[in-house]
């Protein structure tokens, strides 16, 4: 199962589609230092999409591009694309640019109109998905017959898409057993959170092999939001998968992101982890004068810790945890002194 992150495409919802070139660097250099190998860049109606009509962007997609690019390592760079919006042309554009996948969203009962975007989109050479956009509006049987079909055409993968945040997790079940029935192309799930089940069904997902599942940092995006990366990611690492990522620093990325950037309130990490390492909350003032006093990060002691004791506070213990940490120095993203003054005082 791969994680794609849509942070900045769905995310540009929550900021008029106004994230600047500075923004998207910053975004996506963190989610390429954290390990994701997708990130999806650009307006939240893709490719051409910066209009009166759509929402105007801040800058082009080249612009975004570029940026994205500049601060990319490893990870590979995507953007939507919706006919009728996009031109066949932008998907040149956007290979001219270091694009490496695009994904193609159609009504999901309008799956003839991304025909000629598909094959485009394979003949210059990109790893092309599918976006069966209000996947709901169809059976199940429908959608398997009609994955089949894209999947003929070339796309590599097809996206159930839960855009109003309602699906319920067995028609996550449904729409994949539907599928699997009459192809073998990958499939894909994207949530909404509308109703609160998104990171559920996103586990449901996992649990019946889908090949990608879309996250956002803090779960930011359209309407409610998307499938929450960090609640996501944490779910699966306590069940004993290894999901190759910095937890701690998944947090603080996150939070930075949602509350520095985009500017809306935040989870904080502190409660998050909390929830992961199974540490009561009421221990937190420990936490934070341990942390005064030995200079270490709040994340990893709360982590390390619950190695030793889910269940009380010794302060003794607290401390011996906290000598085999390194020191919280200026090179360490960790600050949350703040956080614990404001609440502490």
């Amino acid at each position: 199962m791969k994680i794609l992150d849509t942070t900045v495409r769905d995310g540009s919802y929550c900021v008029d589609f106004k994230f600047s070139k500075d923004d998207v660097s910053e975004i996506v250099r963190r989610l390429d230092s954290l390990g994701y190998e997708y990130i999806e860049i650009g307006h939240g109606k893709g490719l051409n999409a910066s209009s009166y009509e759509n929402g105007i962007s801040l800058q082009t997609d080249t612009e975004y591009m570029e940026a994205a690019n500049a601060t990319r390592k490893n990870a590979k760079l995507g953007f939507f694309c919706i006919p009728g919006i996009a031109r066949l042309e932008d998907l040149s554009i956007a290979v001219n640019n270091g694009i490496q996948f695009v994904r193609i969203g159609q009504n999901a009962d309008e799956m003839e109109s991304v025909k000629e975007y598909v094959l485009k989109a394979k003949e210059l050479g990109l790893e092309v998905m599918v976006n069966f956009m209000k996947t709901y509006i169809i059976s199940p049987e429908k959608f398997a017959r009609d994955a089949k079909m894209v999947g003929d055409w070339g796309a590599d993968c097809v996206y159930v898409v839960d855009s109003s945040g309602g699906m319920l997790p067995e028609q996550v079940l449904s729409y994949y057993k539907q599928a699997r029935l009459k192809t073998n192309v990958k499939l894909g799930i994207h949530c909404h959170n509308n109703m609160g089940l998104a990171v559920y069904n996103s586990l449901v997902a996992y649990d019946c092999g889908y090949d990608f599942i879309d996250t956002t940092l803090q779960g930011v995006g359209r309407s409610v939001g998307n499938t929450m990366a960090e609640s996501f990611i944490m779910a699966l690492e306590k069940r004993g998968h290894d999901m190759g990522f910095d937890i701690p620093r998944l947090l603080e990325y996150g939070y930075y992101v949602n509350n520095k950037i985009i500017g809306r309130p935040a989870v904080n990490p502190l409660d998050l982890m909390c929830g992961f390492a199974d540490f009561h909350s009421s221990h937190l003032k420990d936490i934070y004068r341990c942390c005064l006093e030995k200079k270490v990060d709040p994340l990893r002691l709360i982590l390390k810790y619950c190695q030793y004791d889910k269940k009380g506070m010794d302060y003794q213990k607290l401390c011996a945890a906290a000598e085999e940490l390194p020191i919280d120095n200026d090179e360490n993203p960790y600050d949350f002194r703040k956080y614990f003054e404001s609440i502490y005082r």
